[in-house]
């Protein structure tokens, strides 16, 4: 067969903007994303962390989803049914509290419109902002199944939501009950314990007296005097002496006047405060269990919006909370109640979507008994079926599966899934409901139904997501095929909210791990450390980076820079510096293949004819030995280790020396530029499929154009790079090493005498190891093309590199060797003598005041042992640069 040739269309310049779009939309159109359940041999599947509908892509969706389609492509060009299952989170409370917002810019409420109509409100905003984190992640180059895509609500899932609930109630895991929650006053909503993030604050403790019925007066000690209305007791522990003869009695409520019965408890510590604790059930966890055991009232004095209701005094119904703190503590004091106020640091809750102080409060909600379901989840991370990458987060989970806590499911909303369980309305009757369909009326008596008012936690519809998304409760194709997942890749903040759960609800609902691997990758932060957000005005918009400098500068900035588990910094003030890697990086490749692809070449369809040339069989060397090392790294999820292998062979080897190599073969044509021409297209499909998971648009753009007798088609689909174990050539591996130090050493004597670069100077070098003596025979001509140098004189074994008489500057090559660089006329050697003798005097004047220091015993004495070591490392360190300058000064002596 004859040549085949390829063609050499690549523009002059790289441009992202016009070329990534129309990649992406040949690739979806072309189905390559598109996995049939009917077709499935080998599945690898990744879905995707639901990103909620109110947001707009962030950089940290940017760097998540770019990790998981890094991970995808990959497996999806090693012949894997790879796919990757798209969609996005309903997102209860942030979904709920955009559109109120929205309201109130009008004047209204949700309560003005009515449920049913506030509801349709929302579901309009979803139709029209809901898709835009679709097309930014399309943006981006994310290869996930489309034609899969799922909503959190939409019918499928909401089917699978019901079927969920009524199977734990059934087995008494889902129960309903009064007990102390986190309340937001501003969503006015329960919240679990996960959604309620506490936060140290500099508060105050108040030290307050009770009085006694029958006389004196205990002490006792609050950070939030306002509940102290609701108090309905004191408790003291049973072995605490002090107070023996007091349990049983009363005291009276300051303010209120209500009677306090005093009781034993274990759980008062006698060492804390006075040991005297007030009891306050509807707004205390641990005063709620107490009030259990004694049977104490539990007396709710808030409303929902976190105002005092009219179970306390009429002075105080209507405050805010907060300014009831300050009327109580105001009264408290001029009753002579208040003993004193200290500075109080204390972990406050706050709500996870709008930050305000969460109140403990007594409600009547719906919970999930968690702690039966976490068992199979446990084990399977203590027996290494789990596996957390990196691994400490594995400690993290096993700690909160071991202390779980009931999970509180009821929300006070009216956007999300609506709690499947219906009331009878028959005052005689009571029947309770609970269905996957809504009844008609009541099975006991016949009579009318009403609905929970509740909805789920928006969590309880995405801890399903592996298998609700592939069809479940149906036995679908898709949930043969593509359950259990591999791979979840997400951050470490939802490991309790969702990658916990999502465990739980795969060993109970499927029998088996919904995935085996849980990759948590960092935060995106500033320079400066901090967490990016909108409140900080210090983010940085995924779509602007990608429209200056493409989604490739984009995916390589990121995956490079976010080593497994750390966060990644960006100066969001300067996104050139941020993203001129990338930039520049994909730059290289383009300019590289404009020069490289004319002359690459693939004759007929057989394979490669096997490589006789030094860098020929290095360069095929080193591919081998990068892909088996890019393959480490991506395998073990050291995906930036990937990136930094690839960014070094691509820039360093291929570019900077192979290409250089290659000029003068290329530039007398032949047979030496036929085996050229083989070597680019096998090395440039290799390292152009090894970086296609990261940077798949200029990756492809260039494959596109190889020569290709067998029309191997888009990278997307692969193959893989497989390169034999007997590529690997030692002997060409170290010829070029031995090459590529001597370049080095003569571009550094250069640099250091101050050779000017257009200068053409000769060596001599002697005992050459054998791999540079081989390197020096085959391609003498390109290492004086490299190093600016006229010509290469040997010397004989054994004879020294300098000359007799005349001055220059001496290396030796960890490679064997002596090379010598003659600096007579090169450069005015009385005018170098003179400006080391003067670095010298310079050199010899600090180092004699460190020494001075370290000879000082006060300066040793009274220094931090900090201090004193970087002025020893100095001292060290200044010594060792006065030799070289000596060593310098007797080599120029000579010629002088």
């Amino acid at each position: 067969m004859g040549d085949s040739q390829p063609s050499t269309e690549l523009s002059s310049r790289y441009d992202p903007a016009g070329l990534e779009q129309p990649l992406y939309e040949r690739w979806v159109d072309a189905g390559l994303f598109h996995v049939p359940a009917a077709e499935v041999e080998r599945p690898y599947v990744i879905v995707i962390p639901p990103p909620n509908v109110t947001a707009a892509l962030h950089m940290g969706h940017g760097l998540n989803n770019t990790l998981q389609d890094v991970l995808i492509r990959r497996r999806r060009m090693q012949g894997y049914d790879a796919l990757w299952v798209p969609g996005t989170d309903h997102a209860g409370i942030a979904t709920q509290n955009v559109v109120e917002r929205q309201l109130r810019a009008d004047g209204l409420t949700r309560f003005d419109l009515g449920r049913q109509a506030f509801v349709e409100r929302v579901w309009e905003w979803v139709d029209e902002y809901g898709g835009r984190i679709i097309d930014q992640l399309r943006t981006i180059g994310c290869s996930c199944d489309w034609q899969r895509t799922r909503f959190t609500l939409d019918e499928g899932l909401s089917n699978a939501v019901r079927e969920v609930f009524v199977r734990l109630y059934e087995k008494d895991l889902i129960y309903r009950g009064r007990y102390i929650i986190n309340w937001c006053p501003r969503c006015r909503t329960a919240l679990s314990n996960e959604e309620a993030e506490h936060r140290d604050l500099d508060g105050k403790l108040y030290r307050l007296k009770y009085p006694l019925a029958a006389g004196g007066h205990v002490e006792v000690a609050t950070t939030r005097p306002e509940t102290m209305l609701g108090d309905t007791g004191l408790a003291v522990s049973p072995d605490d002496e002090r107070y023996r003869d007091l349990v049983g009695r009363e005291a009276e409520l300051p303010l209120v006047g209500r009677r306090l019965p005093i009781v034993a408890d274990e759980h008062v510590d006698p060492e804390f405060g006075s040991g005297v604790v007030k009891v306050t059930p509807a707004h205390d966890p641990n005063d709620f269990e107490i009030g259990q055991r004694h049977g104490l009232e539990a007396l709710d004095v808030m409303t929902d919006g976190g105002a005092m209701n009219d179970a306390v005094p009429e002075a105080y119904r209507g405050l805010d909370r907060f300014e009831a703190r300050r009327r109580v503590v105001a009264d408290l004091e001029a009753g002579g109640w208040l003993v004193g106020v200290e500075d109080h640091a204390h972990a406050v809750g706050r709500c996870y979507r709008c930050d305000t102080v969460v109140e403990p409060r007594l409600s009547l909600q719906w919970f999930v008994r968690m702690k039966p379901l976490a068992e199979p989840g446990l084990a399977a991370c203590e027996s290494g079926e789990l596996r957390f990458h990196p691994e400490r987060f594995g400690r993290v989970y096993r700690n909160w599966m071991e202390n779980i806590r009931d999970w509180c499911i009821s929300r006070q909303l009216w956007w999300g899934h609506r709690i499947p369980v219906w009331y009878c309305d028959a005052s005689d009757c009571g029947e309770v409901v609970v269905s996957t369909e809504d009844p008609d009326d009541c099975p006991a008596c016949g009579g009318g139904l009403r609905q929970d008012e509740d909805v789920l936690d928006t969590w309880f519809s995405s801890w399903l997501w592996p298998f609700s998304t592939l069809g479940w409760p149906q036995k679908t194709g898709d949930l043969r095929s593509f359950y259990p997942t591999a791979t979840l890749v997400t951050a470490p903040e939802i490991l309790f909210f969702w990658v916990a759960r999502m465990i739980m609800a795969g060993f109970e609902f499927m029998g088996a791990l919904p995935f085996t691997d849980v990759l948590l990758n960092g935060t995106v932060r500033d320079h400066l450390g901090r967490r990016m957000s909108k409140s900080l005005g210090n983010g940085i918009d995924p779509l602007e980076v990608v429209e200056l400098y493409g989604a490739d500068a984009m995916r390589f900035t990121l995956v490079r820079g976010s080593p497994l588990g750390t966060d990644i910094q960006l100066d969001y003030e300067n996104l050139e510096a941020a993203f001129r890697p990338g930039r520049n990086f994909a730059n290289k490749m383009w300019n590289a293949a404009r020069f490289a692809l004319p002359h690459a070449r693939r004759d007929g369809a057989g394979e490669a004819p096997e490589p006789t040339a030094l860098a020929d069989r290095w360069i095929r060397s080193r591919l081998a030995r990068v892909t088996h090392e890019m393959d480490a790294a991506y395998e073990g999820y050291r995906l930036h280790e990937a990136a930094e292998a690839g960014h070094s062979f691509v820039w360093g080897d291929f570019c900077d020396w192979y290409l250089e190599l290659a000029k003068h073969r290329l530039s007398g044509g032949g047979e030496s530029a036929r085996e050229v021409g083989h070597t680019l297209t096998l090395v440039m499909r290799g390292w152009l499929s090894l970086l296609h998971p990261i940077m798949p648009f200029v990756t492809e753009a260039i494959a596109a154009k190889l020569p290709d007798a067998d029309g191997a088609g888009s990278l997307v689909t692969g193959p893989w790079p497989d390169c034999p174990d007997d590529w690997i050539d030692p002997a060409a591996d170290a010829g070029i090493e031995a090459l590529q130090e001597f370049v080095g050493a003569v571009r550094t004597l250069r640099a250091e005498y101050g050779v000017a670069p257009g200068t053409r100077v000769r060596v001599r070098v002697t005992d050459a190891s054998s791999a540079l003596r081989s390197a020096l025979a085959e391609e003498e001509d390109s290492i004086a093309r490299l190093a600016g140098l006229s010509g290469i004189e040997r010397v004989a074994e054994g004879a020294s590199a300098a000359s007799a008489d005349g001055a220059g500057a001496h290396a030796v090559l960890r490679s064997g060797g002596e090379l010598f660089l003659p600096l007579e006329g090169v450069i005015d050697l009385e005018t170098e003598c003179g400006r080391i003798r003067a670095e010298l005097e310079r050199t010899a004047d600090l180092l004699a005041r460190s020494r001075g220091k370290l000879e000082n015993a006060g300066f040793l004495g009274n220094a931090p042992e900090e201090v004193i070591a970087r002025e020893r490392t100095k001292v060290t360190s200044l010594g060792e640069q006065r030799t070289r300058l000596e060593e310098k000064l007797r080599s120029l002596r000579a010629g002088v």
